[in-house]
């Protein structure tokens, strides 16, 4: 029997006083420089307003603004600054072009990493110069301080950050010259020189040559407030990782993830395949699908909604092992929980079960643990979550029994379940909820109904809900000792489904 496993936010009186405050309004939103972004999020209901209120309708008509002056207001205002600053560096890049330096430089030779020089010398004394040092350095500009005879500024690469030390008397004076005239913040950097603790303790390098490799012609996110903007962070996620460079660990360990994955399943003897993106008919899933079309062919092309069918075409072919870390794509709402292009991975395997499945799926998420954090109990957002196996494994119903103390098995007609749910989940006749369980058409619908409400978010700890209904689970086995369910499980953790899997149905009378 093949197996299969998917482990998938004053009121005045006063004229005069009404148009100063709508003076400062205007100077303190020229002042944030919102973008035109922000202007365009506002439509959307996330505005953030600033509310006068007079006590003349008359005269509240005449001055206050418009909604959209406003926003057409910030958003110019924005672009406008925007715009001078990259007029200022694009001349910048003329000026250095006419001295004979080239502001896009083809290569650096480095000799460290920022975190290979705190490492290495952070033994040394405040005060003290590695004279013997010679290290070459290169990272973007994230800050710069300039006090006449000496300018500080603090470079970051990949690894992390480290100070500049730069004094006019170890370099020339052409050189400091550009220094203070021709770098700013974002633009990227090589140095060299030798390495020096100050007297403040703050490790640098001690600037004696440096090059631009590359001219910046906008300014980075503000470095108080940072980049707070959601929809901006999400949407230009190299932006984010300037202004929060936090969030790079999250691609790092994204990395660590997917190479461990591929270790564990090659060391169970699973082949990697890869499998058409493009499809002639979308199947494997209930889900709607992105449309293309082919050129060449002359017909319509659909992006996959899932690996499932050209996975199991693999061992029919008679491949028993087969796995495929792939992108799935979904013409579907987006949340926080779903977005419309994402990653799976889905195996298949010959002559098991979803007994097996489970142990396999428990031995990759502790192996990508250990590799990622070195240990089996790990912080998620303030909550301590353990991976130490055995992982809990109980049914759907005994779940439901747990928390709301109704066994659905008792229920002969589907009204009679819903008459339980109604009283148990408590939902208003008119809610979108009570809606929803109207709709339901079987006992197992109404049984997952309740469990999606009630049960679901409770589940924390690592836990395997087993024997689902089989009106919810199609193309899953049904159950060898159980009758109107099936051997399926989905495995949770903090309240979320990072997993589902069955021994796969092969009768195919029973598939049609």
């Amino acid at each position: 029997t093949p197996r299969n496993s998917k482990i998938t936010n004053a009121s005045t009186c006063s004229d005069t006083r009404l148009m100063e405050a709508l003076r400062v309004w205007r100077a303190s939103f020229n002042l944030l420089g919102f973008a035109a972004s922000r202007a365009a999020a506002a439509s959307a209901g996330r505005a953030h307003r600033f509310h006068i209120r007079c006590c003349s309708p008359a005269a509240a008509a005449t001055t206050k603004p418009p909604q959209d002056r406003r926003r057409r207001s910030a958003s110019s205002s924005s672009t406008s600054d925007r715009d001078s600053i990259r007029a200022i560096r694009l001349k910048k890049v003329e000026e250095l072009r006419g001295k004979g330096y080239e502001p896009y430089a083809y290569k650096w030779d480095r000799t460290h990493t920022t975190k290979e020089l705190q490492e290495r010398y952070t033994h040394l004394e405040n005060g003290e110069v590695c004279t013997e040092a010679s290290v070459s350095i290169a990272g973007r500009i994230v800050a710069r301080r300039a006090f006449g005879k000496l300018v500080f500024m603090t470079i970051r690469d990949d690894s992390g950050t480290i100070q500049l030390y730069c004094e006019k008397d170890s370099l020339t004076e052409e050189q400091f010259e550009q220094l203070k005239a021709f770098i700013d913040v974002g633009d990227i950097l090589g140095a060299s020189g030798s390495i020096k603790k100050t007297e403040k303790g703050e490790l640098s390098v001690y600037v004696s040559f440096f090059e631009i490799l590359t001219k910046s012609l906008l300014p980075l996110p503000d470095k108080y407030h940072g980049l707070t903007d959601v929809d901006k962070r999400y949407r230009q996620r190299y932006i984010d990782m300037i202004a929060n460079p936090e969030v790079a660990d999250v691609f790092r360990t994204r990395a660590k993830v997917v190479s461990e994955i591929r270790k564990t399943m090659e060391s169970f003897g699973f082949i990697e395949v890869e499998t058409p993106v493009l499809q002639g008919e979308a199947g494997g899933a209930e889900a709607r699908p992105f449309i293309t079309h082919h050129n060449s062919l002359q017909r319509d092309l659909y992006l996959r909604i899932a690996t499932e069918l050209h996975l199991k075409r693999m061992l029919v072919g008679g491949l028993e092992k087969v796995y495929e870390i792939g992108r799935i794509f979904r013409n579907e709402g987006i949340s926080t929980r779903h977005n419309p292009e994402f990653t799976t991975i889905e195996m298949y395997e010959a002559y098991s079960d979803y007994e097996s499945m489970m142990n396999l799926a428990e031995e990759i998420v502790t192996r990508c643990a250990m590799a990622t954090t070195g240990k089996l109990k790990i912080d998620y957002q303030g909550t301590e979550i353990s991976l130490e196996r055995p992982w809990r494994r109980e049914t759907m119903h005994r779940l439901v029994e747990e928390a709301t103390g109704v066994d659905f098995n008792s229920f002969g007609d589907v009204e009679s379940a819903k008459n339980a749910a109604k009283g148990l989940l408590g939902f208003k006749t008119e809610s979108s909820e009570n809606t929803s369980l109207q709709a339901c058409s079987s006992v197992g619908h109404v049984l997952n109904e309740v469990f999606e409400t009630v049960v679901e978010s409770t589940l924390v700890q690592p836990t395997f809900v087993l024997d689902y209904p089989v009106e919810i689970s199609p193309l899953a086995k049904p159950h060898r000792r159980y009758a109107g369910l099936t051997e399926r499980f989905e495995l949770f953790v903090c309240g979320r489904e990072i997993g589902n899997a069955f021994s796969e149905l092969t009768d195919p009378i029973d598939q049609v």
